[in-house]
């Protein structure tokens, strides 16, 4: 097996996937174990294109995340190194702040709820405003009560996650771009006369014949991390089922109706956290993003379709569960989907003097979500590997949620403790 194919190279530990999960982890494992040699290999033939690429790039502080969760833990101290990282690489950013607004007095008690959480989390210098402090930041805003979140920042994480590859690659790390793993294979014998198959038994192949050998293998393959589960051998679940969120962009000229982030209470029963107003690093103001199913899984665009990734998703049982549970949440979604004016009535709540003809359609993302087979989305960190020669040799990221840019350098500090104590580096 494998015979034939152009070899890119042999290295203690390949990494696969080059967003901004796996830049992080990639340089976080160079910087402790100089002496190891390692490759990240991306299918695109640049880094950080999907996902880390289309995002609203907010820096979050850990408000919203279960007490004591590694998703909590990770976001505050993932915020914090983030800050530290852009300060100490000259990468630009805001501390522009957030705040959460209450527009009905039911979501008085949630707002409050929210509060108390982030104080659990250690989310430093929380406070609880009134209307009259909600207009001092926010003049054009409107609301009863809001949660106010000064460390709350943005940043362009496209950009954060290429500082992070110029890191790797500056201290001896090999990134391949172009080279889309489809398959992993213990490595069937030795070539004559050589010790590769023993030192390097693990051996990646793309799907344009071209091969890479290793001793252990770190997958972080975000929308794609259930079929490189698959490919490896290993479960097929949690399996994920994209979901394409679409901004809106303020004319320029009404940037001036925001200052930060404005975001609102998020409503426990649905599993987003709804429609916000989020300032840019380029002085743009996007709002959104709204949440529907996309029908493949890089589709920023409304048509975009992949029969694979359609009958893939709508054929999962859990899938077809959220569905249920959220039938009224997903119709309204896909109605303020089409109709920008539906989606601009909500945003009036905060922003009253907010009008149709203030906003234009803007980018898209799409957000890979881990879901069971009950249709439970899985909220925290999932890692497996599988067993023999193969499974044990492999580590893959299931799911990394949101806000997993955020936590990124975190993550790469507990991905790296992960695969020290599985692999025994």
């Amino acid at each position: 097996v494998f015979t034939n194919f152009p070899s890119l190279g042999s290295f203690d530990v390949a990494i696969i996937g080059g967003g901004i999960v796996g830049l992080a982890s990639s340089r976080e494992l160079i910087l402790r174990h100089p002496n190891f040699t390692f490759t990240l290999l991306e299918k695109e033939k640049e880094l950080a294109l999907h996902q880390t690429g289309h995002n609203s790039g907010v820096i979050h502080s850990g408000i919203y995340y279960t007490p004591g969760s590694l998703k909590a833990q990770l976001c505050v101290r993932g915020a914090t190194l983030t800050y530290q990282y852009c300060q100490k690489k000259g990468v630009p950013y805001k501390r522009c702040g957030k705040l959460i607004v209450a527009v009905e007095r039911e979501e008085i008690p949630r707002l409050k709820a929210l509060y108390e959480r982030g104080q659990m989390n250690n989310v430093q210098d929380l406070r609880l405003i009134d209307a009259k402090a909600i207009r001092e930041k926010e003049p054009y805003c409107r609301g009863i009560m809001a949660l106010d979140s000064p460390n709350t920042g943005i940043v362009d994480w496209q950009l954060v996650a290429l500082t992070y590859g110029k890191e790797f690659q500056e201290v001896g790390g090999t990134v391949i771009t172009d080279f889309e793993a489809s398959d992993i294979k213990v490595a069937a014998e030795s070539p004559a006369g050589s010790a590769e198959g023993l030192k390097y038994p693990i051996i990646i192949k793309s799907s344009q014949g071209k091969e890479v050998r290793c001793r252990f293998v770190l997958t972080c393959g975000g929308l794609y991390s259930d079929r490189l589960s698959e490919i490896s051998g290993c479960s097929s679940e949690p399996r994920i089922v994209p979901f394409r969120g679409d901004y809106l962009v303020l004319k320029p000229e009404k940037n001036f109706l925001v200052r930060g982030n404005i975001y609102p209470v998020p409503n426990p029963q649905f599993p987003f956290l709804g429609f916000h107003f989020t300032p840019r690093m380029d002085g743009s103001v996007w709002l959104g993003p709204n949440a529907v199913l996309a029908f493949k899984r890089e589709g920023y665009k409304l048509f975009d379709f992949d029969t694979q990734d359609f009958i893939n998703a709508v054929s999962y049982r859990g899938l077809q569960r959220l569905v249920m549970k959220n039938i009224v949440y997903g119709m309204g979604e896909i109605y303020r989907g089409v109709f920008t004016s539906a989606q601009v009535k909500n945003l009036q709540k905060f922003i009253p003097e907010l009008n149709p003809s203030d906003v234009l359609r803007g980018p898209s993302g799409v957000r890979a979500q881990a879901l069971d087979a009950e249709g439970n989305l899985v909220d925290d960190f999932v890692f497996d590997g599988g067993k023999g020669e193969l499974g044990s040799r492999i580590l893959h990221v299931r799911n990394a949620p949101s806000p997993a840019a955020s936590s990124s350098l975190a993550i790469a500090e507990m991905i790296t403790d992960e695969l020290e104590k599985r692999f025994k580096l």
